[in-house]
This record gives C-alpha cells, sequence and structure tokens, in this order.
C-alpha cells in the first residue's frame, strides 16, 4: 500500500468510527433516559439500586454468542462500567427525590 493510500485509509476509518462513537453515545444517552423509569420503578417497589444477579444477567445477554473481535472480557469491562454509571443515575435520581443534596 502507497503512502497517500494509507493516509486515506486511515482518515476514512477515522470518519467511521467518528460517526460510531456519535451512535454509541446516543445510544448511551437513551439507556440512561430509560434508566429513569426503572428507578422509579425500584422506588416504589422499595428494591435496592444495585442488584448483582441482574448485572450478571445483563452481562450474560451481552455475551452470549458474541462473534468478536472484542472477546467476552472485553464486553464484561465495559458493560460493568456502564451499568455503574447507570446506578450513579439512579442514585442521583433517589437522593434528589429525598431531599437529599451533595
Amino acid at each position: 500500500m502507497k503512502e497517500a493510500e494509507a493516509e486515506e485509509l486511515l482518515a476514512e476509518c477515522r470518519r467511521k468510527i467518528d460517526a460510531l462513537d456519535l451512535e454509541l453515545r446516543d445510544l448511551l444517552n437513551r439507556r440512561a433516559g430509560i434508566v429513569d423509569d426503572v428507578v422509579r420503578a425500584k422506588e416504589a417497589l422499595a428494591m435496592p439500586v444495585y442488584e448483582a444477579a441482574r448485572e450478571e444477567e445483563v452481562v450474560r445477554k451481552v455475551i452470549a454468542g458474541n462473534p468478536g473481535p472484542l472477546g467476552d472480557q472485553a464486553f464484561r469491562h465495559i458493560f460493568e462500567s456502564i451499568m455503574r454509571e447507570m446506578r450513579q443515575i439512579q442514585q442521583v435520581y433517589l437522593d434528589r427525590r429525598q431531599g437529599k443534596t451533595e
């Protein structure tokens, strides 16, 4: 591959990645919006924010049939991070509802 071709290929790959990053952002924000409803339901049911079994179920579903190239452990780390952030959103909501402030 010539240098000019490599530069064009790299630029195209970066454009695609940038577009995917924006899609991921939007999807994560949609997920966070649903979490608002989840926490309201949990509050009404007197359920805790953190449910280890549910989080493990989410991870199992994500890695089931994973075709790669990202490995199962990578997805476990990614989704553990996502769920940690979602728990924080839930806690902020609950704190506001209970009149707690930081």
